[in-house]
């Protein structure tokens, strides 16, 4: 059985923050106009929504689906920036949505369900725009779906656990006593779910009879977080991660469901830091609270407040952070590779980093630099560590490589679609389609030359 690693990490102020005269800059981030490291340097505005958008989704290579407020669901060709269809049913705020693949004699189809405040689910065909199945008057809004493909079903949650097969007949479902209700759906191995609810992880087993029927059961409950989960992922086949509000990131085994690393990130502002910004006291709770988690396989990248977090999964141990990536709480995250990750921000901001090792030696864990690592859980302390580390080897640090302006609002999430660019929503009710400069003018001039091919010009 793997040892669990507990660490309860106070964060200083970052070493690239201060001056020579050692006086402190401003925790503004610029880049300036020469951004060598960005590729996309030409942008396309979608307008559609009325409200905010919330949710995308990929549909294919070529396709996306954006959803939010204003209870449309729009269907949108990423190479063209073309709104192919409008999905219109629901009449309140769309809270979830996510696709499922049917399948047929002859092809594979990707549809689209969503779910709604309006207390109704809906399956939509985004070839045709039509809606398929509907279930309406249902005890309450579902807060988030999870398609099991192997099993031909699908969940959904919120005050209750809902079951359903293909054909939206519902298989089974179970209430839960939570005041919050399901928040986050993951998939565990050998038929297995886990799902958020306040600050309780529920294991559930999933049972698949000779007749088809499902059941569904109650198996564990893991109430190791202090406070409301806010972030749930698989991590592999092995683990899985879930982050909390007051900071809390537990690493889980994802067959024995027990705890194998824990961290608290816990900000501590430096005395000149308080006396210029009086700020003193406990930190805000949003500037602790994990608002998003993501993963490669091998680092959590998770979103705390205004700042990003890199955690090793093999070393059980952070590898690189910035406590100020953006001006207001980061939304969203992606890992692009293990050295390059995008996050963006209720101000507004999309922004690239790279991990880079630090121009100067860390300095002691015990001075402003990372204050102080202690062994084991933070809320049963009651005194100083009985242990600290002097030395932090290959913390790294996250260097600003792109910073993507358009949007006026909060830019809620984004869909990467490789080489053909990257979708963002935002509160400003606007998709933006962001496109590699280079690609996008050598794709231009092919298209030159076969029209003047085909027109005999050349």
């Amino acid at each position: 059985m793997e040892a669990v690693i507990g660490r309860c990490i106070h964060w200083g102020h970052e070493r690239m923050d201060m001056v020579s005269n050692n006086t402190l800059k401003s925790p503004v981030l610029c880049i300036g106009e020469e951004q060598p490291k960005n590729c996309f340097t030409e942008l396309q505005v979608l307008k559609g929504h009325f409200d905010i958008v919330r949710f995308l989704v990929q549909i294919d290579d070529f396709r996306c689906a954006s959803a939010g407020d204003d209870g449309l669901v729009l269907v949108w060709n990423v190479e063209t920036g073309e709104r192919l269809q409008e999905l219109r049913g629901h009449s309140q705020q769309i809270t979830a949505i996510t696709t499922i693949t049917c399948k047929n004699e002859v092809t594979l189809n990707t549809s689209l369900i969503t779910a709604s405040s309006d207390r109704s689910l809906s399956l939509w065909d985004p070839d045709t725009g039509n809606r398929v199945q509907t279930i309406s008057d249902l005890h309450s809004s579902v807060k988030c779906l999870l398609v099991l493909e192997r099993l031909c079903v699908w969940l959904s949650g919120g005050e209750e656990l809902c079951v359903w097969n293909r054909d939206f007949q519902l298989q089974c479902q179970r209430p839960n006593h939570s005041d919050t209700g399901i928040t986050a759906l993951i998939e565990l191995p050998k038929n297995y779910i886990a799902a958020a609810m306040d600050k309780k992880i529920m294991i559930y087993s999933l049972t698949v009879s000779a007749d088809s029927s499902v059941s569904v059961a109650e198996i564990r409950c893991l109430s190791d977080h202090q406070d409301q989960i806010r972030a749930l992922i698989n991590v592999n086949d092995g683990f899985f991660a879930s982050g909390s509000h007051m900071g809390e990131l537990i690493l889980w085994n994802a067959t024995e469901w027990n705890l194998l690393a824990y961290e608290h990130i816990l900000w501590e502002e430096s005395q000149a830091y308080n006396q210029t910004e009086i700020r003193m006291g406990a930190p805000k709770p949003s500037e602790m609270s994990i608002q998003h988690l993501t993963t490669n396989g091998n680092l959590i990248l998770a979103a705390v407040g205004s700042g990003l977090y890199v955690y090793s999964i093999q070393t059980r141990s952070v590898v690189a952070y910035r406590k100020v990536a953006h001006d207001s709480n980061v939304l969203h995250t992606m890992l692009l590779s293990d050295s390059e990750l995008m996050s963006c921000s209720e101000d507004g901001s999309v922004r690239m980093w790279e991990i880079q090792d630090l121009p100067l030696p860390a300095e002691p864990a015990s001075s402003g630099f990372f204050g102080m690592w202690s062994f084991g859980r933070s809320n049963k302390q009651s005194g100083p560590p009985s242990k600290k580390v002097i030395d932090i080897p290959n913390i790294r640090m996250l260097e600003l490589t792109g910073d993507l302006i358009g949007h006026s609002g909060a830019v809620q999430m984004f869909v990467s679609f490789k080489e053909k660019g990257l979708v963002t929503c935002s509160a400003d009710h606007l998709l933006i389609l962001w496109k590699n400069g280079e690609r996008q003018s050598r794709l231009r001039s092919l298209a030159l030359f076969q029209k003047l091919e085909e027109r005999g010009g050349l």
